[in-house]
């Protein structure tokens, strides 16, 4: 029995004693229970440092005690109690949670410590304020575009200058800004001046709301697209950002006119508007808003459904308003131009751009030009209705006029054109016709009248009817001239621009003969040398009879010559060199894309001229290998190149 059990002794069991020498190892074993006929005497139960197991619940509830076991009302309590700056944003990197945290903690929650002494704050410096004046800027695009990110901006920005401009432009799919997200920006941004929101379908009123009450310095809104926000989230705006000065509002289709006549009511600083493609703008808001806006300089209204009424409004509220654009007002009738020119409230209108209103006829148009003394630019987009005579009596009428445009107004002709320019008066200093069918080049007989003299910039694009006539005349009317487009024009030849280039008394500075195919070098040979002396920059893109003659002319005589533009001509390697053999041109841009005739042999004379080159074009340059744009790429290191 010794030898199995391991002790020393006899084999006969001792009755009412212990079997072992030290007491204490008696409580190593378990009780042997009632049946067995052997009494151990009581003694006081030894300490157990053996190792044991413990419950997997009870495990884990030990493991979590720590800080991230404690509650967000005493998370919030420890936050709000850090100084700013490294500490913040120290914390924000922990968690979702302590990040999500940190965000929701506004200025007027955060607690200063008194015991600060006055030397820590001057070592902080700007860092112990909280949001700060609005010095940085963030843009957010499509999956960047989420909660945690703004929450991370608005603590990461609070103590370094402060956020002043936020732009969110597309959604992420999954997990995109909500009002949560604009929640984090009003509580850690209360500097905000900027905030645009481009397609964000899932920031609703509560957002715009939590902006409202927490950004009082916002002075630009955009909202884009955004089908959630109703009046609601713009009456909260009006209401507690009075020094908004630009409001966009495209697609909010529950929008209405409630929200603008809160932005009317409370906000006298606004400045610039623009409302397009809200169905549920009428009438009513346009009035309401106009009615109290004071200084409202820049309107833009597109896509709605109001009609004369609101015309009339503008006429008559908009005494500030210098900017005005109308784009397509279908329910607009010639009754709303009318009484909007004879309101004589526009005193101060110097741009008006209106596209696609059928109520822009000849009376309309006229009535404008009369109740608008100022009016220095128009531009006419899509004006089916307008004729000849009164584009003319609107010429007489506006007397301040400098600037015209005329785009797919296909009613206009030849005489319309003309007599615009014998009747502008002293002060037009630009003109331009595009895409407008109903030009036809004409032989006219001018009469006996001075030229205009103060035309300096002339646009003819796109228009198939216009040829040489007509530029004959021009020469002989405008001898002003510095800057000259004439694109997409086939009827133009040399016949028609030399006496254009030849009555041009003050230099041109600016030509553009893109698209006319029937141009040849002669036409360019007289241009360098009449106008070499103020000729800065030359478009000839697509003048497919252009050669290497026209590259040696401009080399000879164009010294001010930055921007050059010689693509899909009849160019070889030759006339890029004699480019570049010029002792005085100062080439900025050279575009020589499907140029097929110039090769790898031009490398040289590229090299020479990238020492002014800041942007080369080689595109489509088949007989170019990539190879020789490999070289070009290491040494005109300077220079954009596209190839």
């Amino acid at each position: 029995m010794s030898q199995v059990l391991g002790f020393s002794g006899g084999d006969d069991f001792c009755s009412g004693g212990s079997i072992y020498a030290n007491p204490k190892e008696a409580s190593f074993f378990l009780s042997l229970g009632p049946q067995v006929d052997v009494y151990f005497p009581p003694r006081k139960r030894s300490r157990v440092n053996a190792p044991f197991i413990l419950d997997g619940e009870w495990f884990e509830q030990k493991q979590k005690t720590s800080v991230e076991a404690l509650p967000d009302e005493c998370l919030f309590e420890i936050f709000r109690r850090l100084p700013a700056g490294e500490d913040r944003s120290a914390c924000a990197c922990v968690s979702k949670r302590w990040l999500m945290l940190l965000s929701s903690i506004c200025k007027d929650e955060i607690c200063v410590n008194k015991n600060t002494s006055a030397g820590n704050i001057e070592k902080e410096g700007d860092d112990v304020e909280f949001g700060g004046d609005g010095y940085l800027s963030r843009n957010l695009e499509g999956k960047k575009a989420t909660d945690v990110r703004l929450a991370a901006i608005a603590v990461g920005t609070a103590s370094r200058g402060g956020l002043g401009k936020l732009s969110i432009r597309g959604n992420n799919m999954f997990r995109g800004v909500t009002s949560l997200g604009l929640k984090a920006v009003a509580h850690g941004c209360p500097s905000l001046k900027s905030l645009s929101l481009w397609n964000v379908s899932s920031v609703d009123d509560e957002g715009l709301i939590e902006i409202a009450n927490g950004c009082h310095q916002l002075e630009k809104l955009d909202l884009c697209k955004c089908p959630t926000i109703t009046d609601k989230g713009l009456v909260a705006i009006a209401k507690n950002c009075q020094n908004l000065t630009d409001l966009l509002l495209e697609s909010c289709p529950n929008v209405g006119n409630e929200g603008l006549r809160a932005i009317g009511k409370f906000c006298p600083n606004l400045k610039s508007i623009t409302i397009k493609d809200c169905t549920g703008v009428s009438d009513q808001g346009i009035a309401g808003l106009f009615s109290t806006s004071l200084v409202l300089t820049k309107v833009k209204l597109q896509g709605l459904f109001v009609s004369d009424l609101s015309l009339a409004v503008i006429g008559h509220y908009g005494k500030s308003v210098t900017d005005l654009v109308l784009n397509c007002l279908p329910n607009v009738s010639e009754k709303g131009f009318w009484v909007m020119g004879n309101g004589t409230g526009l005193q101060k209108l110097k741009s008006l751009t209106v596209s696609s209103c059928r109520g822009v006829t000849d009376i309309g148009l006229e009535a404008v030009g009369k109740g608008c003394p100022n009016l220095k630019i128009a531009h006419l987009h899509k004006c089916a209705f307008l004729s000849d005579n009164g584009l003319i009596s609107f010429a007489k009428a506006a007397l301040s006029l400098e600037s015209l445009r005329l785009e797919e107004c296909h009613r206009i002709t030849q005489f319309g054109f003309f007599g615009v320019l014998f009747n502008c008066g002293a002060k037009l200093k630009a003109i331009s016709l595009v895409r407008c069918y109903g030009i036809k080049d004409l032989n006219l007989v001018l009469p006996t009248i001075s030229p205009c003299e103060s035309l300096r910039s002339l646009t003819i694009s796109n228009c198939p009817g216009f040829g040489n006539a007509s530029l004959s005349v021009l020469g002989k009317l405008c001898p002003k001239l510095q800057h000259v487009e004439l694109s997409g024009l086939d009827g133009v030849t040399d016949a028609g621009l030399l006496p254009l280039l030849e009555s041009s008394e003050a230099g041109l500075v600016k030509v553009n003969l893109s698209g006319c195919t029937n141009v040849t070098d002669k036409v360019v040979s007289s241009m360098a040398n009449l106008h070499g002396w103020t000729l800065e920059n030359l478009n000839l893109d697509g003048c497919k009879n252009i050669s290497d003659a026209s590259l040696m002319a401009i080399a000879e005589n164009c010294a001010l010559l930055c921007d050059l533009d010689v693509s899909k001509c009849s160019i070889t390697d030759a006339g890029v060199a004699a480019l570049a053999h010029a002792q005085q041109i100062n080439l900025q841009i050279l575009s020589l894309s499907s140029c097929t005739l110039v090769s790898d042999r031009i490398l040289p004379a590229l090299r020479k001229l990238g020492r002014t080159l800041l942007g080369l074009n080689i595109q489509h340059c088949n007989a170019i290998n990539s190879s020789t744009v490999d070289v070009l790429l290491e040494l005109l290191w300077r220079c954009d190149i596209l190839s």
